[in-house]
């Protein structure tokens, strides 16, 4: 299954994978085997995560990379808590959105580096115009105009639309990424709908109900 935008939604396990809870606790004592399987598991969810965050395919798939790496990192140093959920995206989530900013920082001062050259040379980039790249494109434009429209609300509420909306969180799965109440989420989920009401249409907001 895909969006509008080109982004899998599906990473749910086949019926025969082990539960994460059980993964989790073998990643926690070093198994390199469930840190694959988790990462086979979670990483169309990492990876449409930080394309929303950051309207990139290219920075999304960095950020995929940088967040196992994270988790296998905290799993050796012995700093990976228990899970609350039966699910681990949550808290792997949450190692993603660190990575999405440290990345975001990351391209700003990069970007900021290409524009001094390109105005002392007074040179192009000369466009790669595939089929491919020119699709990448289009939804990396549409992805950045959405945020643009994001940008009017609140960040807390904006966090929530990423997570229940687009990454498919539960509410009690995005209270544990945030950090608050699952009544909380529910809450700034409603206040986000009613003040995107007059900038997105029906169908953008049907998708954050």
């Amino acid at each position: 299954m895909r969006t509008k935008l080109g982004v899998a939604v599906s990473d749910s396990p086949g019926p025969e994978s082990s539960p994460d809870r059980e993964l989790w606790a073998r990643l926690r004592v070093n198994d390199e085997g469930a840190l694959s399987e988790l990462f086979h598991r979670h990483r169309d969810s990492v990876y449409n995560f930080a394309f929303r965050r950051t309207s990139s395919w290219s920075s999304a798939e960095d950020v995929v990379q940088a967040t196992f790496t994270a988790l296998w990192r905290r799993a050796a140093e012995d700093r990976l808590d228990e899970l609350t959920l039966d699910s681990a995206r949550p808290v792997i989530l949450r190692i993603a959105t660190y990575e999405c900013t440290n990345l975001i920082r990351s391209m700003r001062r990069l970007r900021a580096l290409r524009d001094r050259l390109r105005t002392a040379v007074r040179g192009d980039v000369v466009p790669d115009h595939s089929a491919a790249a020119a699709a990448n494109v289009d939804s990396e434009r549409a992805m950045r105009e959405l945020r643009a429209v994001l940008a009017t609300i609140p960040a807390a509420q904006r966090d929530v639309i990423e997570l229940v909306a687009w990454s498919g969180c539960s509410m009690a799965e995005a209270g544990v990424v945030l950090g608050i109440p699952e009544g909380t989420v529910k809450s700034r989920l409603a206040r986000a709908r009613r003040r995107l009401a007059g900038q997105l249409d029906l169908q953008t907001l049907e998708g954050l109900s």
